[in-house]
């Protein structure tokens, strides 16, 4: 009989008061298993109504080497979180999966005040998170909200596309953050987890197969190599699921086509003080992207389409698909390769732990899309980007966890470089009638040193305080901007170099067992950078400045009823100087463009909360709510819709400047995601888990100040699903469907020279997931 065996037999004549402890809490360690340092793994309680199991190991967060046993259960998950001063969500990879989880986007249906948004329906995403964002369309800039995997910041979020597959679980970080690990921003970061190697043999797979042909597959095989050396190999392949058509020629757009790969290696001393974890991945995405539907013409008389929300109009002309290379009759899409490495050593010394963490990933992108929603050659669109990005992390920290004095200091160092060129299509514009390319590098180097600390006082009173550096710098070398058949404009290179400082300080109070209050204040940096899309003149190269925030918050968290309901709030109010948004600024005789500016004085404040309920026996209920407003206090910018609509009347442009003081930062005010669940025993080895989800956002500005066709209508989506379940884990049968009711709704929007647009978001989409692990 296996261990695990054993212990599920003892739970089941022990009864329900048995529990399994969260992976953070203190383990007992059963005799006869060597314990890697800091690497647990816990099951899951077991539930009152039906028998549970463990999650396959594809989806369990750590090894098993060290299980830890209490003498109480819990039905919420990351209980020992509850204790920590934040407003972190934490989800397991069990949640993911279930609520289908699988892209970077997926993330706002499950985690308050999040917005992720794509960038003209292709792999690139801007993220909001409690308002703080901006929309990068050229991605050559630090993102106002982090990504990480396995404690490696993505300098460009686009390196994170299809790395979501073999997860342990993931963190939704609001408000500034740098004191204790990787790099500051002012907006927070999402972290993932995959799963680590096992010192056992574990193997899985699963498949998922839905509406419109989609196919997700997944496997994965753990275990050991020799003694002290174990792996893990995992690997991932999308296809299909495209469910746009053209009208004039009913052909097909959308279909995924990716995979990907991702390798561990793991040592550890005999000892266990030191382990050494070294990760590889590869990526390759060819995938259809979602094209946008024009929704309203900004500049000229001809006629648009009138589509349905499943209808799209693309256009690739034989002499734009001969001067980028690439095939005639392309459709919007990807064609893109990420790779890279990362080493994590870690060296218990007894009275602290030594963290390094090295990291070098690749980008190598080619995206096309027909910007304009037409089928005329008025804003078509294909870009490269060639780029990498090295990563070093040295940290030092309090290696016991219950000491009362917590500590880490810490430095890290970053170097990316960047090659873009943009090729555009205007043949079908009058005002210009040509194709042209906008070309540039960029280079980046960023130094920071941090530190953290907390001391818990009598009284369950913990102070806590932190510090960071930051120095960046970066330049633009060199941008040319080429019009075949007329001129080539070379503009002289730019640079900008900054350096602050970031911090917080704070108290928590932990008043009873089960709550817990807190009160921070966290000054978030990120630097400056540049524009560089579609550069006419010198001055659209000049830098914007760097983007400081003091962030107020105040939270508690808490178990009321221990066991059938959790109640976690955070208030916050940011205070922005230099807030980075994309503006306008006025070309003359060209029309108005995007640049990323500096709002001199913003702010926005709300917040955000989470409602885990378990009323009765079979029911399990989770709600997350965002609730956040901003206004700019002082921002003199152009008034892109006054300008357009002036160019409409005369013909003629002339920029109108407007202080956009008082108006309302365009973020959804009110987000709203959750899900109910009954849990039901079939027999007493399966079980039955079957219930709905949904999620709501707001209306949403898609340019400053905006209004009618530069707002986004609000939308509800409603989801549902029933899974088959035994109690030995050893596999699960999934039917759902997304967007149940089939709305018509959209995900993001903008403007692309003529027309105004909007992104659509997905019908519809019945399907079932098997999967199996041992």
């Amino acid at each position: 009989m296996t261990l695990r065996k054993a212990l599920l037999l003892s739970a089941s004549l022990l009864g329900p008061s048995l529990a399994l402890a969260a992976p953070t809490e203190k383990p007992k360690t059963l005799p006869g298993k060597a314990i890697a340092p800091h690497r647990t793994k816990a099951l899951p309680s077991i539930a009152k109504s039906v028998p549970r199991k463990a999650a396959p190991p594809s989806v369990q967060a750590r090894d098993t080497e060290t299980i830890a046993v209490t003498a109480r259960r819990t039905d919420f998950a990351f209980a020992a979180a509850q204790h920590l001063p934040d407003a972190d969500t934490r989800l397991s990879a069990e949640r993911l999966i279930q609520r289908g989880v699988v892209t970077l986007r997926d993330l706002e249906r499950v985690a308050p005040n999040l917005t992720i948004q794509s960038i003209n329906g292709t792999a690139s995403t801007n993220f909001y998170l409690r308002g703080v964002g901006f929309n990068d369309f050229t991605m050559n800039n630090i993102p106002t909200v982090m990504t990480y995997f396995d404690d490696v910041p993505f300098a460009l979020s686009t390196m994170s596309s299809g790395l979501m597959f073999d997860l342990a679980d993931a963190t939704v970080a609001p408000g500034p953050v740098g004191t204790t690990h990787g790099q500051s921003d002012t907006g927070g970061e999402i972290r993932f987890r995959t799963a680590d190697p096992t010192s056992t043999w574990h193997y899985g797979a699963s498949q998922d197969i839905a509406s419109y042909a989609r196919s997700r597959s997944e496997a994965y095989v753990s275990g050991p190599i020799a003694k002290g050396l174990d792996f893990r190999l995992a690997g991932q392949i999308r296809q299909g699921g495209g469910w746009q058509t053209d009208p004039q020629n009913g052909a097909h757009l959308g279909d995924a086509d990716s995979y990907a790969l991702r390798g561990k290696l793991r040592w550890h001393s005999d000892d266990n003080r030191t382990t050494i974890l070294l990760s590889g991945h590869f990526v390759q995405d060819n995938s259809q992207v979602v094209t946008s539907q024009a929704v309203h013409r900004l500049i000229g008389t001809a006629a648009l389409p009138h589509l349905g929300q499943q209808q799209a109009e693309w256009s690739m002309r034989p002499e734009f698909a001969n001067l980028i290379g690439r095939p005639e009759g392309l459709k919007p899409s990807e064609h893109n390769q990420f790779w890279g490495w990362d080493l994590h050593m870690d060296h218990d010394f007894g009275f602290a732990k030594l963290t390094s963490v090295t990291a070098f990933e690749t980008e190598r992108q080619g995206e096309y899309t027909d910007q304009d929603g037409t089928s005329r050659a008025e804003a078509d669109t294909y870009r490269t980007i060639s780029a990498n990005a090295f990563t070093q992390e040295l940290r030092l920290g309090s290696s016991d966890p219950d000491s009362r004095l917590q500590w880490v200091v810490g430095a890290f160092y970053q170097r990316s470089r960047m090659k873009q060129r943009f090729f555009f299509d205007y043949t079908d514009y009058a005002a210009r009638g040509y194709m042209m390319a906008t070309s540039f590098s960029m280079n980046q180097e960023s130094t920071s040193e941090f530190g953290h600390v907390s001391y818990r006082l009598p009284h369950n009173v913990t102070l806590f305080a932190g510090l960071l550096h930051e120095i960046d710098d970066r330049s633009l070398p060199g941008l040319t901007s080429e019009i075949f058949g007329g001129k080539t404009t070379a503009f002289h290179g730019e640079s900008t170099a900054s350096a602050q400082f970031a911090g917080q300080v704070g108290v928590s109070w932990q008043a009873t067992k089960t709550t817990l209050v807190y009160y921070k204040m966290s000054k978030g940096f990120k630097p400056g950078g540049f524009s560089a899309n579609n550069t006419q003149i010198q001055a659209q190269l000049d830098p914007f400045g760097p983007e400081t925030v003091l962030t107020y918050e105040l939270g508690f968290k808490s178990d009321p009823i221990p066991n059938v309901l959790r109640l976690n709030g955070a208030a916050f109010y940011n205070d922005f100087h230099g807030q980075q948004v994309v503006g306008t600024v006025m070309i003359p005789n060209y029309g108005p463009l995007s640049e990323i500016t500096n709002v001199p004085k913003s702010e926005s404040w709300g917040f955000e909360g989470t409602i885990e309920l378990h009323p009765v026996r079979h029911v399990f209920v989770t709600q997350n709510i965002g609730w956040q407003r901003g206004n700019y206090q002082d921002f003199l910018n152009v008034n892109r819709a006054a300008t357009n609509a002036a160019y409409a009347k005369t013909g003629v442009w002339r920029a109108i400047n407007s202080n956009f003081a008082g108006v309302d930062n365009g973020q959804p005010k009110l987000t709203l995601n959750g899900q109910a669940e009954w849990r039901q025993p079939l027999t007493s080895a399966l079980g039955l888990d079957v219930g709905p989800d949904w999620s709501y956002r707001g209306s949403q500005a898609i340019a400053v100040g905006g209004t009618g066709f530069y707002r986004l209508p609000p939308y509800f989506l409603l989801g549902a699903h029933a899974t088959l379940r035994p109690s030995s884990g050893k596999w699960e049968a999934t039917i759902y469907a997304s967007n149940l009711l089939n709305r018509s709704f959209f995900e993001s929007g903008g403007m692309a020279t003529t027309t105004y647009f909007y992104i659509p978001g997905p019908p519809r989409f019945i399907g079932g997931r098997v999967s199996c692990g041992f």
